[in-house]
């Protein structure tokens, strides 16, 4: 099966017959007609019914159809950038990032960049820090977004940028009782189910939160573990228990929660733009100068002020 294997076939689901089809692909007829039927022998069965004037979709015909429209939709997109990318005339910018971000300075980042470059082709990919650095090294991506609970290990062929430190802060329903209050202590969180994420095989950023709740003396009891953070949230919001999260993931806010600090719970997030080391890419230089010189929002409902700064 190939691309010009899918374009005749859909060309003839379009227009009914073979030689109509091959008429507008300006083709000889015997050639379309041996193009589909090495195309049904691939597939192991019949796309048409050739019985039926004008012919029509078997079955097969019907389920293969979109998929072809899909695929030769997607391979006309990839021809296409790739030869602007090719000719100079767009760039291409990949980044991988931790969801948490999306409360951040990522958005404000990515439309300050869209704005100065709207030829370059950005490619973001949600991803956990742990995955980011393999893509890296395979080119997947240029520029990975991360969050750690404790700071990594430095490797050789990576380059660690820190962006911002972010404390942690109790998210909790905005109908919970103790939702009124400005600060919390660890007493307050003793019986109160933890939401605990990302659940990953790979990630260990959801134990060193537990870690660093047990050395404030807390006793958390783990009821629920979302994937991602998202989900975590909205299980706070339904009101299953509460999240240790970043500060800045309430900078955007959300009105069926509150975010609110716990002084005794010293642990601070780091977020770092991890990038190659023999990497030199004047794109990824721009983002991480305009990641680095975006102040996040600030959230009036946030009731992290002073114990933030």
């Amino acid at each position: 099966m190939n691309f010009r294997q899918l374009r005749y076939f859909c060309e003839v689901a379009a227009c009914g017959t073979l030689a109509r089809a091959a008429e507008r692909l300006h083709v000889a007829p015997t050639a379309l007609s041996m193009q589909m039927a090495q195309l049904e022998s691939s597939l192991g069965g019949a796309l048409f019914d050739r019985s039926a004037r004008p012919m029509v979709l078997t079955p097969l015909g019907h389920f293969f159809l979109p998929r072809a429209q899909a695929l030769l939709r997607d391979g006309q997109r990839l021809e296409q950038e790739s030869r602007e990318l090719a000719a100079g005339r767009s760039g291409w910018l990949g980044i991988g990032f931790v969801r948490s971000l999306l409360n951040s300075r990522l958005p404000s980042a990515l439309h300050a960049f869209r704005q100065a470059h709207p030829e370059v082709k950005l490619e973001l990919v949600e991803m956990l820090s742990e995955h980011q650095p393999a893509q890296l090294r395979s080119g997947r991506i240029h520029l990975g977004l991360s969050r750690f609970a404790l700071a990594p290990e430095p490797l050789a062929d990576l380059r660690h940028t820190p962006l911002f430190e972010d404390p942690f802060v109790v998210a909790l329903s905005a109908q919970h009782p103790l939702a009124r209050r400005r600060r919390l202590a660890v007493a307050d969180l003793d019986g109160l189910p933890l939401i605990s994420y990302p659940k990953d095989p790979h990630s260990g950023f959801a134990q060193r939160v537990l870690a660093a709740l047990l050395q404030a003396g807390a006793q958390p009891r783990v009821d629920h573990e979302a994937i991602e953070i998202h989900t975590a949230l909205a299980l706070v919001a339904a009101g299953l228990g509460y999240a240790i999260v970043g500060a800045s993931v309430a900078e955007r806010g959300q009105s069926d929660l509150v975010f609110l600090p716990i002084p005794a719970l010293k642990t601070r997030t780091v977020v770092m733009a991890v990038t190659r080391a023999d990497g030199d890419n004047p794109l990824v230089e721009r983002m991480l100068a305009l990641l680095q010189s975006t102040a996040p929002a600030t959230d009036r409902r946030a009731r992290t002020s002073e114990k933030l700064k």
